[in-house]
């Protein structure tokens, strides 16, 4: 299975794996699936369940099903993390290259470009509902050339990721306490080192937690000491602590003035 490795803000490269491509692909097909099945659904709803005319109630149709439709992927992707039902299922997510969470300009670059990779839904939307099987078979030749865009790319990115400049990786499907960036500090003598530590942001504060536990992980103490010459330069922090002490310490400090706040 592949990897990619993604330079954070601490100019360290992080490993992560790509999201293994029949994963993105069943991901792909079941938010297909779940919006054909939510077209149908309610197009029978409100025209067989409720009589309506569809040429009398154009304004709901767009506000009921339309726009459901078209902005799926991104509200989803915004509001789960870079996940839309497909990809919560399959245990993906997108990510951006600089190992940080999309931006919403990210997001949006993404959502965009699938009107040349999902032509069912932007034909039905803007043009004619006569022809969504004509759309909908279009969507199916798109999928296979993104298919080959995603086999060529270096990063396994489609068109909205080389666009964005964002990715797709496998994500783990539970975490536990020691996995997140919190800790429990509930020392009510314990003393702050480094009061400077809360002028990092939560990004910089997760990514120190991820360099201090691969490093623990692989005895890599370069990891380490990278960040440490990093934190010291943004923070102006002296210290003579040893690297993965200090980064402890960071963490530590961070947490206990974070819930003081």
């Amino acid at each position: 299975m592949g990897t990619i490795q993604i330079s954070t803000a601490f100019n360290i490269d992080l490993e992560f794996e790509i999201a293994p491509f029949h994963k993105r692909l069943f991901a792909y097909m079941t938010d297909f699936i779940i919006l054909v099945l939510y077209l149908f659904g309610m197009k029978y709803v409100l025209y067989e369940g409720f009589a309506l005319s569809l040429k009398n109630n154009i304004g709901l149709d767009i506000l009921v099903i339309s726009l459901p439709m078209l902005l799926y992927s991104l509200l989803f992707e915004l509001t789960m993390n870079g996940q839309t039902v497909g990809k919560k299922l399959m245990g993906i997510r997108v990510v951006s290259l600089d190992g940080d969470e999309p931006t919403f300009g990210q997001y949006l670059l993404r959502w965009i470009t699938k009107m040349f990779e999902w032509p069912f839904l932007f034909g039905y939307v803007f043009f004619s509902v006569e022809a969504l099987s004509f759309y909908i078979i279009l969507t199916g030749i798109f999928g296979i050339v993104a298919v080959i865009i995603i086999t060529v790319s270096p990063k396994s990115q489609r068109l909205g990721d080389l666009a964005a400049g964002t990715t797709v990786v496998s994500t783990k499907t539970a975490m536990s306490v020691d996995d997140t960036v919190f800790m429990d500090i509930n020392n009510e003598n314990y003393q702050v080192l480094f009061p400077e530590v809360m002028r990092l942001s939560d990004s910089d504060i997760n990514t120190i937690k991820t360099v201090l536990t691969r490093s623990k992980k692989n005895n890599n103490i370069e990891m380490c000491l990278r960040v440490e010459a990093k934190v010291k330069e943004v923070l102006s922090i002296k210290s003579d602590m040893y690297a993965p002490d200090f980064l402890e310490k960071l963490l530590e400090d961070y947490n206990y003035l974070a819930t003081k706040e």
